[in-house]
This record gives structure tokens, C-alpha cells and sequence, in this order.
């Protein structure tokens, strides 16, 4: 699920890709508006299915974050105002759902970042976070 949301550098939010043309790709913003635009190739695109955040031992998928995000907060938006917390609320709020999380490489911006992003694909009825197990992977 996460492989279709985009982060796009410069652009507020989060965006659903449609479709894919020559030069460009064609989003629609998750938000309420769901306004439709083009992307191009000069612009920095990531999928969220792509991002991972650093722990003490390795990299955790930003779908696994934000399934222990979720179940801290049982699928509801965010307790906590990310934008109103100090940064040590904000790093005692990460430690509750990644324990072990790094705290020299994971900067108060991500922290913000994550719940941001977390509160929109809640608040717009994106929920399932991890990937689908295909027929390949479950028979194994």
C-alpha cells in the first residue's frame, strides 16, 4: 500500500499515484482536496514504501513504524501535537513506539515528519500500513 503513497520534495503532504506517462507521473494529493497534478522527472520523488527509519541494530520500514504508531494509538489520530511539543516530548513519544530507535540519526524533524504523515494517511482512511504477503511469500 505504502509503495503507491509519494512524498514529493518541495510539495506539502502526502500524493496517490494514478498514473505514469512518458516524462511524468500523475498524483492526487491524499488530502481532502484530492487534486489531481503532474510530477516530472526533475522532481525528487519517494515512495513511502522506500523509507526506513534507523534503530540501534538496523533499519526498520517506515510500514512497520507506523504500525506501532497505530497500535499505540489505536488506529485514531495522534494524541500528541507535533506541532506544539518540545523536542524531548517528541523523543519520549518515538521511545514508546520504537524502543530502540536511534536517537543520534533520528532528528526531531522526522519525529514531526512521521506523525504528520501518519495523522493524514489516518485522518483520509489509509490504514493498513504493512504490505501484503503475495502467494509466493505465504507458502513458504
Amino acid at each position: 500500500m505504502l509503495n503507491s503513497i509519494l512524498a514529493i520534495a518541495g510539495k506539502p503532504g502526502l500524493y496517490k499515484l494514478v498514473s505514469q506517462a512518458k516524462n511524468m507521473l500523475i498524483v492526487e494529493a491524499v488530502s481532502e482536496s484530492k487534486k489531481r497534478m503532474p510530477i516530472y522527472a526533475s522532481d525528487k520523488v519517494i515512495s513511502l514504501g522506500d523509507i526506513a527509519m534507523y534503530t540501534d541494530a538496523e533499519e526498520v520500514s517506515l510500514a512497520s513504524v507506523l504500525d506501532a504508531l497505530k497500535n499505540k494509538e489505536n488506529a485514531a489520530v495522534c494524541s500528541l501535537d507535533y506541532k506544539k511539543a518540545s523536542a524531548e516530548e517528541l523523543h519520549q513519544f518515538m521511545g514508546e513506539v520504537l524502543p530502540n530507535y536511534d536517537r543520534d540519526r533520528v532528528h526531531t524533524s522526522d519525529i514531526k515528519k512521521l506523525i504528520q504523515w501518519y495523522n493524514l494517511l489516518i485522518s483520509n482512511g489509509i490504514n493498513e500500513f504493512a504490505e501484503e504477503k503475495t502467494e509466493a511469500q505465504s507458502a513458504e
